[in-house]
């Protein structure tokens, strides 16, 4: 399926204005909600099969609202179009920020890791695994002073620690390079295996360099912490994000003071200057509830059980 025009209307309620972003599984759109008259972002399940549409629609029953996690708001379907809502975030991720500064400063990074942990607190409490801890899926907030508020970002490889997993495939998931050892190897899931991962994004941030077995560990305070992240045991690595947010802290790393982010998607189309703003609340008013076609609806059911 071709990504859908901008100005498109789904499922009777969002409003495409400007694609911001594209992945494996389709395209990422800022929208307008007709029914709030708020931005949103609007992320389109491309080209499918049935696997990767039930992978989709499994992903879509996260609802886990922390500070630093970025997960669905909602779903929609309409004819073969599928689509999941989420809080729109205009600071770009921390690989663009890494494209763009290079190294970063170990205050920068201990900021980055400890935001990043506290959102795996959350994601191990609801009983996930993330699978797929890294830069790019860590997505950054424009602040108002352009100081650093991570959100850890897409589960479509996420798996749960009991019942169904959000992916059946029993090969390994994930990301060359941050898959822990046990992980590579095919092991069953297990929170340690997202604090390994923690552990090469601490390494891939200070040296700048793509992770690999070869890349040694930087020389600073974080290194104690970088060391247990990154043991091959899972058994010697933190037993829990918390205990690795312990440990961080007692570190005593201080924060990197500056401007990192910025508002990278400025004023949406409907917004800009010159234009007549719509109408939203008497579209509002207009706009159908979700559409679900029987077809649809059907094969949801059959692909969830």
């Amino acid at each position: 399926m071709p990504a859908p025009p901008a100005a498109a209307c789904l499922a009777g309620r969002y409003v495409l204005l400007d694609q911001i972003g594209a992945g494996g599984m389709g395209s990422v759109w800022r929208a307008r909600d007709l029914r709030s008259g708020q931005l949103v972002a609007v992320k389109v399940l491309g080209q499918h099969s049935g696997a990767l549409l039930a992978r989709f629609l499994r992903e879509q029953g996260i609802r886990l609202r922390h500070p630093h996690v970025l997960a669905p708001t909602g779903w929609a379907a309409e004819d073969d179009v599928v689509l999941l809502t989420m809080d729109l975030v205009r600071g770009g991720s921390v690989q663009t920020l890494l494209a763009e500064h290079g190294p970063l400063p170990e205050g920068c990074v201990a900021t980055i890791l400890a935001q990043t942990l506290r959102a795996l607190s959350a994601v191990h409490a609801a009983g996930l695994v993330h699978r797929d801890v890294k830069p790019a899926n860590l997505l950054l907030e424009a602040t108002a002073d352009g100081s650093l508020h991570v959100r850890l970002a897409d589960f479509g490889v996420a798996v749960r620690l009991t019942g169904e997993r959000l992916t059946t495939s029993p090969a390994a998931i994930g990301t060359e390079g941050y898959m822990s050892p046990d992980q590579a190897r095919g092991a069953a899931p297990e929170p340690r295996q997202d604090l390994y991962a923690v552990g090469v994004l601490g390494v891939h941030l200070l040296t700048g360099r793509r992770p690999r077995a070869e890349v040694p560990l930087p020389p600073g305070r974080l290194r104690p912490l970088l060391e247990r992240l990154l043991a091959d045991d899972p058994e010697a690595r933190p037993a829990s994000a918390e205990q690795a947010l312990a440990l961080l802290g007692r570190l005593d790393v201080p924060p990197e003071p500056g401007v990192w982010v910025r508002d990278r998607l400025g004023p949406a189309p409907d917004e800009r200057p010159g234009r007549r703003p719509l109408p939203w609340g008497p579209l509002a008013v207009m706009a159908t509830s979700l559409v679900v076609t029987g077809g649809c609806v059907a094969a949801i059911v059959r692909m969830l059980g």
